[in-house]
């Protein structure tokens, strides 16, 4: 019984990393669309400092709310009886119901910091933050990177609310 927990464990880790990766690239694409006029990859390489605090924000607020996916995709996968080879429905259940939740988790996340911007953009109507973090501005870059992960930290209960609803 014990490879077939060792199993589990091997196949709870590999979903969530694939989950993990798969929603910081999403959250980051999505993020970066918004940034107007800015290219973060460049940015970056000329070492943007704001930049690169802003992206660092943006990762961090992801796997914040991620996690709450990944704790639920355990949960569940934990739920599945033994043997799991008499269980792959309930498997395959689990892991859908998990994605379910990452999609919903990465959806509201960008959502929430989207509003959470405009309303910053529309407060400090005399400050362009985009073009301040192009030039460089930490102090923007600061800013923002605290709204950034504080809305994360605030909606992360929303979320898993929401989604321990779906599961």
């Amino acid at each position: 019984m014990e490879i077939v927990a060792l199993v589990v464990g091997v196949i709870q880790l590999l979903v969530a990393l694939l989950l993990a990766v798969g929603a910081q690239f999403l959250g980051i694409s999505v993020f970066s669309k918004m940034t107007r006029g800015i290219n973060e990859i460049e940015e970056l390489k000329k070492g943007n400092a704001a930049v690169g605090i802003l992206m660092a924000s943006i990762v961090i607020a992801i796997a914040v709310i991620v996690q709450s996916g990944v704790a639920g995709f355990s949960a569940a996968v934990a739920g599945v009886p033994r043997p799991i080879l008499g269980h792959m429905g309930d498997l395959v259940v689990a892991i859908v119901i998990a994605i379910v939740q990452l999609v919903v988790g990465v959806i509201l996340a960008v959502v929430s910091i989207y509003i959470a911007m405009w309303i910053l953009d529309k407060y400090t109507r005399d400050v362009d933050e985009y073009a301040e973090l192009k030039r460089g501005n930490i102090a923007v870059a600061i800013l923002m990177a605290g709204i950034i992960i504080a809305v994360a930290f605030i909606i992360q209960v929303g979320v898993e609310g929401l989604t321990s609803a779906i599961s």
